[in-house]
């Protein structure tokens, strides 16, 4: 029986870079220096389990085995922390603002009783759960609202997970309790310490694989929100003003940007977004354009 094969340890400075500007161009994510060692640390186990060892054989690898390669090197650099209810302030925000506003409004007649929404990271599936609890709470389908979610991410991994609808039962401990109650079910037997999603929030949310730095989103315009936190931070300057761009082209006027705690528009926003609380961007209301005053004609004397 054959040894098993270490993972390597190191990597030079020009393989780095090779590596570098190829997930760049493939996700967007910008590697600087300084995570190297997470390269390393991460990719090494992919490799010795394809029986290599070096990054320069794993390289050539997987330029052979193609695409289904790619999506699996990025799947395993991507971070996917995440928890529900998380930034709970912005939760609030829609709790106690944005959603009785738009109540208002439809009981007024001057907005459709539909709200459409993406979470552009989703991660293990936490957040766009967390806004279909709170939506349908807020905005419930027996007066009339129609609730769509759209939950997206760069990793084919994460993604099946959150489709599956199924966590352990102490990542719940963040969700208020009328929500715990109403909308998750307590697993028994095998799946006894684990949670899972209501069909009725289930049915609210679909899921689909979209690379933010790709120059095109399969998305709808006029969403109401856009959650992508936590996301920007892994791109330069010049993608991360093109992500910005293209998620105020999906927005409505007047939509909503929640970003992360740590992430703002400073100096990208242009005048698509104007600061609604903390981390969060309105897209500014458009406006139809005023018609230049007409000539008078000059009274005869």
């Amino acid at each position: 029986m054959s040894a098993a094969i270490e993972p390597p340890r190191s990597i030079g400075v020009a393989g780095f870079a090779r590596f570098q500007a190829w997930i760049q161009r493939e996700s967007g994510i910008y590697l600087p220096e300084s995570k190297r060692t997470l390269l390393i640390r991460r990719l090494g186990r992919r490799i010795a389990d394809l029986g290599l060892d070096s990054f320069s054989a794993y390289y050539h690898r997987a330029k052979e085995l193609g695409e289904s390669e790619t999506v699996r090197m990025i799947d395993c650099l991507c971070t996917h922390e995440t928890s529900f209810f998380r930034e709970a302030k912005q939760f609030e925000l829609l709790a106690t603002q944005i959603l009785p506003a738009w109540a208002g409004e439809a009981d007024a007649g001057i907005r459709p009783r539909r709200v459409s929404a993406w979470s552009a990271a989703c991660s293990t599936g936490e957040e766009p759960f967390s806004l279909a609890m709170l939506l349908a709470s807020a905005l419930p389908a027996e007066a009339g609202w129609k609730i769509e979610i759209l939950a997206s991410d760069l990793s084919t991994r994460v993604l099946a997970l959150a489709r599956e609808a199924v966590w352990p039962a102490e990542r719940a401990t963040g969700i208020p309790e009328s929500f715990r109650k109403r909308f998750l079910l307590r697993g028994l037997n095998h799946q006894e310490g684990k949670v899972k999603a209501a069909p009725e929030i289930q049915r609210l949310v679909r899921f689909e694989r979209i690379n933010l730095a790709a120059l095109r989103y399969p998305v709808e315009a006029g969403l109401d929100l856009i959650f992508c936190r936590n996301v920007l931070i892994y791109f330069d300057p010049p993608t991360r003003a093109g992500v910005i761009s293209r998620l105020a082209r999906h927005l409505r006027p007047g939509g909503l940007l929640f970003l992360g705690h740590a992430e703002n528009l400073a100096g990208a926003a242009g005048p698509d977004f104007r600061p609604e609380a903390p981390n969060v961007y309105r897209r500014a209301e458009t406006r139809a354009p005023t018609a230049p005053p007409t000539p008078r004609t000059p009274e005869t004397p």
